[in-house]
């Protein structure tokens, strides 16, 4: 990728998360607007927002008009504008019944806004809690979004969320001959940046077509720092709803390639794996049902036999000491009675490489397959630190 500099603006405190200088917790909390809200009054403003855009105890989409923002529209991610709708379900344009503005999904076959969907808008911005992990696709959607602003020449305001996942770097760098929307830029499973760190890096490395005029705007967290862990007060989506899910999320997500549940359907998703074909092999058990957010849930039904992935702090433990943990995905596929099945073609987007079910299929311990990714890590943490806001 091309190194070129970049343009960055308006670093204020943020309106939507504020945390203390705790070392190792904090509790996010709303913080008052500061100065960013002389960016968007006075202009025609679009927002890409979900449930976890809060700010001041309301969602973004309310709280800016409340402000004397002219807000002209709302484009939603995957799981939608609510936050409700499960992972791959398909997100329905519409009105929103509380303020009056219409809904625009950026899922599905429209993943980009078109040109006569910006012709009303001056400034694009864009509020999600992130994860930090490279097939959650909400940094999918922001590349998009950056791209489009670009070619249509507005500007593109981040409002910068902390990363719960933003304490270490780690996992195989995307080949991009395994490009999709769970995983469209050259990076590790875990990245250890910021929403508006990243879309910095996407930019300044040209990511993107016309990167270079793209006038971008991160408004800066309010005394974060990497290393911080984090409770988020939002769940980012429905399935991730505690600490100990989302920090399991990076290496669990990986068994969505596999024939493994990892819990949708019941109340601990991400906390847990396990399939049918496991009887007799684990003493955990749990059984999928249909419900406000699964819908047909894999193995819906059918009680699935695994493990549980531990309280967070065990969770947390693991991942200090040894970052990504491959151990529950080496321990399933050793288990699983037909080998030949355990791998399907979306694995390797997840994975974002060819190797790596390559290396679990020939009995490779985790630590020689970690050993592999060094390179990768070392070159990605040389570009990633050319664009990071926080310490």
């Amino acid at each position: 990728m091309k190194f070129i500099s970049i343009f960055l603006a308006a670093l204020f405190p943020l309106a939507a998360f504020c945390l203390g200088h705790a070392p190792k917790t904090a509790t996010p909390a709303d913080c008052l607007p500061g100065e960013y809200l002389p960016l968007l009054q006075g202009k025609r403003v679009a927002l890409v927002v979900n449930s976890s855009s809060v700010v001041d105890g309301r969602n973004l989409a309310d709280f800016l008009p409340s402000k004397q923002v002219n807000v002209v529209k709302i484009f939603v991610p995957e799981h939608g504008f609510r936050g409700t709708a499960d992972a791959g379900a398909k997100i329905e344009s519409t009105i929103d019944s509380a303020s009056g503005l219409p809904v625009l999904s950026l899922y599905g076959s429209h993943k980009k806004p078109k040109p006569e969907e910006l012709e009303d808008v001056d400034v694009l911005v864009y509020d999600l809690q992130d994860v930090g992990v490279r097939f959650y696709t909400y940094i999918s959607t922001m590349q998009y979004c950056m791209e489009a602003c670009a070619e249509n020449k507005k500007t593109f305001v981040v409002l910068d969320r902390p990363n719960p996942n933003g304490f270490y770097v780690d996992g195989p760098i995307l080949d991009t001959a395994n490009r999709s929307f769970v995983g469209m830029q050259p990076v590790p499973i875990v990245y250890g940046m910021t929403c508006g760190e990243y879309a910095a890096m996407l930019k300044g490395e040209a990511a993107f077509a016309h990167a270079a005029s793209l006038e971008l705007k991160v408004v800066q967290c309010k005394g974060y720092v990497h290393n911080m862990k984090i409770d988020l007060p939002t769940p980012p989506s429905p399935n991730l709803r505690s600490a100990a899910a989302i920090h399991s999320y990076p290496y669990l997500c990986l068994f969505e390639g596999t024939p493994v549940s990892v819990g949708r359907g019941t109340d601990h998703p991400f906390e847990q794996y396990g399939c049918p074909d496991f009887e007799g092999k684990y003493p955990h058990a749990f059984t999928p049902r249909t419900g406000a957010i699964a819908k047909s849930p894999l193995y819906e039904g059918k009680a699935c036999f695994g493990r549980e992935t531990g309280t967070d702090a065990e969770i947390l433990a693991q991942l200090e000491h040894g970052g990504l943990n491959l151990e529950p995905l080496i321990d399933a596929y050793r288990n699983y009675p037909d080998k030949g099945k355990f791998f399907s073609t979306f694995f390797k987007k997840l994975a974002g490489t060819t190797s790596l079910e390559e290396q679990i299929a020939a009995g490779i311990t985790a630590e020689a397959i970690k050993a592999t990714w060094s390179h990768g890590l070392e070159g990605f943490k040389k570009v990633r630190e050319k664009y990071l806001l926080y310490p």
